[in-house]
C-alpha cells in the first residue's frame, strides 16, 4: 500500500537530528548534485543553484545534509515537469508552505537520500519573487557565518544543544534556531547596507 501524504510528512519530521563535524566533501556533494540537476531537468527552467546552510560554511559542524537553493522560472512548471522526474529517481517531494501550515507561498522541496536511506540533500526550488525573500536571505546568513567564525561557532553550539534536546523532532530543532538566524540575518543586511 502506498504511503499517504500524512504518513510521509510524519516519517520525515521524526527522522533523527544529528550534527556531524564539518566534512570537506560537502562542497563536492553540492557540485555533483548541481551538475546532475542541470543534466536531468528541463532546460530553461533553472536560473541558478546555490549551496547554503551550514554545510556551505567551511569548518562548521552541521546536519550532514547539503542544502541547495534552486531558482526556477515557474513553480507550476516545476510541479508539473520537475517533480515527476525527481520522484522517479527516488527523491521525496513536497509542495511545502514557506512558513506555517498550508499558508502561501508554497514551493517545491525535495529530499535526496543515499543508499543507506539517510538524507544527503535538501533541494528548495523557488522563484525570484519577493514572496521568497526569506529564502534568498539565507544566502546572506551563509555569507555572514563564513565571514564571522565566532558567530559560526556560537551557531554550532546552539545547533548541538538543540539536536541533543530534540533528537527526533525536526520542527522543534528548526524553531529553536529561528531567533538566532533572524538576528544574524538582520546583522548581515545592515552590513550590506553599510
Amino acid at each position: 500500500m502506498a504511503e499517504t501524504l500524512e504518513e510521509k510528512i510524519r516519517r520525515v519530521l521524526l527522522e533523527d537530528v544529528v550534527i556531524s563535524e564539518y566534512n570537506s566533501g560537502w562542497p563536492e556533494m553540492f557540485r555533483q548534485e548541481k551538475e546532475h540537476l542541470l543534466k536531468c531537468l528541463p532546460t530553461g527552467l533553472i536560473r541558478r543553484i546555490e549551496h547554503y546552510g551550514s554545510t556551505a560554511a567551511p569548518g562548521l559542524a552541521a546536519k550532514p545534509i547539503v542544502d541547495m537553493l534552486v531558482q526556477v522560472t515557474d513553480l507550476d512548471e516545476t510541479k508539473a515537469r520537475v517533480a515527476p522526474i525527481l520522484e522517479a529517481q527516488g527523491y521525496d517531494y513536497f509542495w511545502r508552505a514557506t512558513s506555517g501550515d498550508d499558508v502561501p507561498p508554497f514551493y517545491a522541496w525535495f529530499i535526496k537520500r543515499g543508499s543507506d536511506n539517510k538524507r544527503t540533500h535538501h533541494i528548495h526550488m523557488i522563484t525570484e519573487s519577493p514572496e521568497f525573500t526569506m529564502h534568498w536571505e539565507a544566502l546572506l546568513f551563509r555569507d555572514y557565518l563564513i565571514q564571522h567564525p565566532e558567530v559560526a561557532s556560537e551557531y554550532e553550539g546552539l545547533k548541538r544543544r538543540l539536536a541533543e534536546t530534540h533528537p527526533n523532532d525536526r520542527v522543534a530543532y528548526t524553531s529553536g534556531k529561528s531567533e538566532f538566524v533572524s538576528r544574524v540575518t538582520t546583522a548581515a543586511k545592515r552590513l550590506g547596507r553599510g
